[in-house]
């Protein structure tokens, strides 16, 4: 599971940079959202990978941390992923606005030529 969850943090982390780089506007705002789906799964992978484990004690149960997921990290995730979502959508009204005044689509503003 873990080597799963790593390819998959260094593959969206790899498209997101290579999506960075790129010079029109849109690939730069999903190279951004695929960085930060990285970044929520390596913070969501640090609270420990277990399947059908409980996220809290029971009642009368002692309890040992060896146990329980940690319920922090997933709280930090729910949060960024709705805060990458507000990001993202004020990132296109931004790039739809920018290509209203400019016309184009490039980071720079000025179109490729040949």
């Amino acid at each position: 599971m873990e080597l799963v969850v790593s390819l998959a943090i260094g593959v969206l982390t790899g498209s997101g940079i290579w999506l960075l780089l790129r010079s029109r506007t849109f690939q730069v705002i999903i190279g951004l959202s695929l960085l930060s789906y990285a970044v929520n799964l390596f913070i969501f992978s640090t609270g420990g990978l277990r399947t059908g484990a409980a996220a809290i004690l029971a009642r009368g149960q002692p309890g040992t941390l060896g146990e329980f997921t940690d319920p922090v990290p997933q709280a930090l995730v729910l949060t960024a992923i709705v805060i990458g979502f507000a990001t993202t959508a004020l990132l296109l009204v931004v790039l739809l606005a920018a290509r209203g005044l400019t016309g184009t689509d490039q980071v720079d503003g000025r179109e490729r030529e040949g």
